[in-house]
């Protein structure tokens, strides 16, 4: 059997899942594998009564997720929002994992996404021998989240043309879906719903038209509050990554987390930690996705090309590549904060001089 690089949420947190619905008295919308109370407790960790531990996917405001989860138990879409790396389509995943027990049924929306791609297409072949037989039917898995009761995902809503996100308007509103080629009308079972994400930095790509935003009630995800918070999403998401490819590297203490975490922090809010300094922002969004992937890299590197150990110079090429996108203005931010902040911050010689040598912008 072939080695999964990513495991889906349902199959990796299965013992969870069983673990909470062996335990979950609560009641349960119709077709909802947990009740909403276990969804939480699924999404945000705890320990049950048995003692088992139920590990957090998600690390933020309890309340963001309760509204979401009680959206979902209701006739509205759910709409999660917010700038790139906020975990909203880590969310919607585990939120589908635990209320559908299925995260597959998913459109990825692009500026190529079609009406067909969201409801559904047909097998030409026998289309053509046949006609519009029930067996040339290409369901879409939106069209099989109203057959089966389930939840459907819609990725990057504002990237789909607006004329085309359009179409789910009557599927959200009516809970059917026509299918005029063999005159009949497909009516939605209890527990279907809809999770979208969509991030503020395509404001203006394809803007949702008020008809379509009307049938959404939407949660904006942060980024994380403190940066306690945003080291253990950090260290979480490395340590989880890291097993799943086999690095033989040990997930950096979180001393040298929260390093590399405050030159993100520092820099997307435009001052240091302390208020001190007034920083210039770079274009880039510094989210705690890509804090995770430049983490990821530079273990990757130690393992291959280096000590085994995570060192000031398996960070830097990443760091750098993280903040500087826009390759006319933003390197001259970034040498700023280099020899304003990171110079004369005790501690981070290590930190200074490996930035300088990696900088192929100087």
């Amino acid at each position: 059997m072939p080695e999964i690089v990513r495991q889906r949420p349902e199959v990796e947190f299965a013992e969870e899942l069983d673990e909470l619905a062996r335990g979950d008295h609560r009641p349960r919308p119709p077709h909802w594998r947990l009740s909403p109370s276990a969804v939480l407790t699924y999404i945000l960790g705890g320990r049950l009564a048995n003692g088992f531990e139920v590990s957090p996917k998600y690390i933020g405001s309890r309340r963001l997720i309760e509204i979401a989860i009680a959206t979902l138990a209701t006739d509205r879409a759910l709409l999660l929002l917010g700038v790139p790396g906020t975990a909203k389509t880590w969310v919607a995943e585990h939120l589908a994992a635990a209320i559908s027990g299925d995260s597959t049924l998913l459109v990825q929306g692009t500026a190529g996404t079609t009406e067909e791609t969201l409801r559904y297409g047909w097998n030409y072949a026998t289309l053509l021998a046949r006609g519009p037989v029930e067996e040339a039917l290409v369901a879409g898995p939106v069209l099989r989240a109203m057959q089966e009761g389930r939840l459907a995902r819609v990725e990057e809503l504002t990237r789909i043309p607006a004329d085309v996100g359009d179409s789910l308007i009557t599927i959200l509103s009516e809970k059917q879906l026509p299918i005029p080629e063999q005159h009949r009308t497909v009516e939605a079972l209890k527990g279907f719903n809809l999770i979208a994400t969509a991030n503020t930095r395509d404001r203006g790509v394809n803007e949702i038209s008020s008809a379509l935003r009307r049938r959404f009630n939407t949660v904006i995800l942060p980024v994380p509050a403190s940066i306690e918070d945003e080291v253990e999403i950090v260290r979480r998401r490395v340590s989880m990554i890291g097993r799943a490819l086999e690095l033989p590297v040990e997930t950096p203490p979180a001393s040298e987390l929260r390093r590399i975490v405050t030159i993100f922090r520092e820099l997307r809010a435009g001052e240091t930690i302390d208020g001190a300094v007034r920083l210039k922002s770079p274009s880039g969004t510094l989210s705690p996705a890509e804090v995770i992937a430049v983490i990821n890299n530079g273990l990757a590197l130690a393992a291959h090309f280096g000590s085994g150990r995570i060192e000031a110079n398996d960070l830097a090429a990443g760091m750098i590549g993280a903040v500087i996108r826009d390759p006319l203005n933003d390197p001259p931010i970034w040498r700023e904060y280099l020899e304003n902040v990171v110079r004369r911050r005790e501690g981070w010689e290590d930190l200074y001089e490996a930035f300088r040598d990696a900088d192929v912008t100087r």
